[in-house]
């Protein structure tokens, strides 16, 4: 694992990976990477035109890939409903599930559906796309589910009577929540999918510090120009490439022997390197909280994993 990189991944031709996020960034790393072995991947991205761009990027860096895009907010329930009606209707098989997309230490605001912006997309969007494509996952051997916490969990646990933070708001300590409770729906999908005798392998990565625009889209997007400035300088001399940092998430969603439940990351400092096991708060390996926060996200998406009823 030490020396881990590209090169190292599988052949991938035969199978098929949706990506979130895919436009830029570990998500467009990500999905190239896997292109290039072969895979079949599908773009999921917000912007139709943001989008299209890195479809034609890729589609130039990797002449002979089979690369598509389709329309994805996980800030609308309705938009992901859409993209899982698209795709199932197109495919009969899933192979890979990267739930990449995020965004980071915005201004409070709310989703398409009244949820807090960051937990309602790094999280409840994720949950509620993985649980309508889990029927594909579970008709494809050696499927996977692999979603992008951060580091940045060891901030804050989830307030599971404040999961909209309602009676308390911080930039950070939301976000920090959110990558908490990407943790702990992976490790609640693991026990369910084990319960259930599934061989789906549901893991977690985060990348470090990597340069992608996560850190400067937020503080661009409210004109904060000081700590858009401070970002960008950052990335410029203390970050690993988007590339080095998607490969903790190509290792968990390809590298043979990853287990249920594993939380792969940069191996030095949690900051970069070669993927290895990473440092995870114990707080994500409480049973008890991910079945709490599992049966509120039902509640709160409408969505409902039926086919890993305890």
């Amino acid at each position: 694992m030490a020396t881990w990189n590209v090169g190292d991944i599988p052949d991938q031709r035969g199978r098929t990976a949706v990506v979130t996020g895919a436009n830029s960034g570990i998500g467009y790393a990500a999905a190239r990477a896997l292109a290039h072995r072969g895979a079949h991947v599908i773009l999921a991205c917000r912007s139709p035109e943001r989008g299209a761009a890195a479809l034609e990027r890729m589609s130039s860096e990797v002449p002979d890939g089979s690369v598509e895009l389709i329309r994805l907010d996980l800030g609308d329930l309705n938009s992901v409903r859409d993209f899982a009606e698209t795709y199932t209707h197109a495919s009969d098989r899933l192979d890979l599930l990267v739930n990449n997309a995020g965004v980071m230490a915005v201004a409070q605001s709310r989703t398409a559906d009244g949820f807090e912006t960051q937990f309602g997309i790094n999280h409840l969007g994720h949950f509620a796309l993985t649980g309508l494509l889990l029927p594909l996952l579970l008709a494809t051997p050696g499927a996977r589910v692999v979603t992008v916490s951060s580091g940045m969990h060891l901030r804050a646990n989830i307030d599971i009577d404040d999961l909209n933070s309602e009676r308390k708001y911080g930039r950070w300590l939301a976000y920090g929540r959110s990558k908490t409770a990407n943790l702990l729906f992976t490790h609640e999908l693991a026990r369910r999918l084990a319960a259930n005798g599934s061989q789906i392998v549901a893991a977690a990565a985060h990348p470090g510090y990597a340069a992608t625009n996560l850190q400067t889209a937020g503080p661009s997007a409210e004109g904060r120009k000081g700590v858009e400035r401070f970002m960008r300088v950052g990335n410029r001399l203390f970050a690993q490439s988007a590339a080095s940092g998607a490969l903790p998430t190509l290792y968990a969603a390809t590298a043979p022997g990853v287990r249920p439940d594993s939380f792969i990351g940069p191996s030095f400092a949690m900051w970069r390197g070669a993927p290895g096991p990473s440092t995870r708060a114990p707080w994500t390996l409480n049973d008890q909280a991910g079945e709490r926060l599992w049966t509120a996200s039902e509640r709160l998406t409408g969505i409902t994993y039926d086919e890993l009823k305890t």
